[in-house]
């Protein structure tokens, strides 16, 4: 009997004792999760968009030959400043005739690729503010090596010395990559010198033969000097000068005549 009341009694503290540190527990609170971390930027295969996109197959092909492509994707997915890239269309190459891209060697033509990317990713938008601190150094480095922007009504020009072109469409905006086709090669004044090409002269103004009104001293001059000029504001014809002339004659007769008769 008395085993089982201490049995009892033990139970009972038990219970106490649980329902104590429950208590304590709810009013101290569960810890707080820490919220999971936000996915990072999604991976950019930029051999696969230039494949898909375009056509940029030329530009491409340089980019793989001298392996900027590998720098391009390290800066695009392995930085947070991301990368924008003016890229050029096949007919851009093509239409190419002077200077020639055949002539560089190597390390030129890889300069020449770094030379189409900026390190650091730019919307539409932003390049509002690039015309106002331009120039802008590109991936090549060097001031040689530099873009300048000008945004023109939402219009974004570019213009290297050698190269002024635009920005023809956007191919992709989505951060870390931005990736703008252009319609030349931009070509830098490091690799093909200072020495710039003359600017385009301008197209000239269309002339337009303004006709003086009817009531303006210049249109009375213009029709004086242009109208043929008439019989009856012109100097007696040869025929007026004979007919004056024969009346002149009878009239001299008839005098001569009346003199005559009456002296006689």
């Amino acid at each position: 009997m008395g085993y089982s009341r201490v049995l009892i009694v033990s139970s009972l503290l038990l219970v106490f004792q649980l329902s104590t540190v429950v208590a304590k527990g709810k009013a101290i609170g569960s810890p707080i999760m820490a919220p999971a971390p936000a996915p990072g930027p999604e991976y950019t295969n930029l051999t696969d968009l230039l494949s898909v996109a375009g056509p940029f197959h030329t530009f491409l092909n340089y980019l793989v030959s001298t392996k900027v492509i590998e720098t391009f994707q390290a800066q695009a997915n392995n930085t947070e400043e991301g990368i924008t890239l003016f890229v050029p269309k096949d007919s851009a190459f093509t239409s190419l005739k002077k200077p020639s891209l055949s002539n560089l060697t190597s390390e030129q033509l890889k300069s020449l690729c770094l030379f189409h990317a900026l390190p650091h990713y730019y919307s539409l938008a932003d390049f509002t503010n690039l015309s106002d601190v331009s120039p802008i150094n590109t991936l090549a480095g060097g001031n040689l090596y530099s873009l300048n922007f000008t945004d023109d009504s939402g219009t974004v020009h570019l213009n290297s010395g050698w190269s002024r072109t635009k920005v023809s469409s956007a191919v992709r905006t989505t951060y870390p990559v931005a990736v703008y086709q252009v319609d030349k090669v931009l070509l830098p004044e490091a690799i093909f010198g200072t020495d710039l090409p003359p600017m385009p002269a301008p197209a000239p103004a269309p002339v337009t033969d303004i006709a003086p009104t009817a009531d303006s001293p210049a249109a009375d001059q213009t029709s004086k000097a242009k109208a043929p000029a008439s019989p009856d504001s012109s100097s007696p014809s040869a025929s007026h000068k004979m007919m004056s002339w024969g009346i002149l004659k009878h009239l001299i007769l008839a005098i001569g005549g009346g003199f005559l008769m009456f002296f006689l």
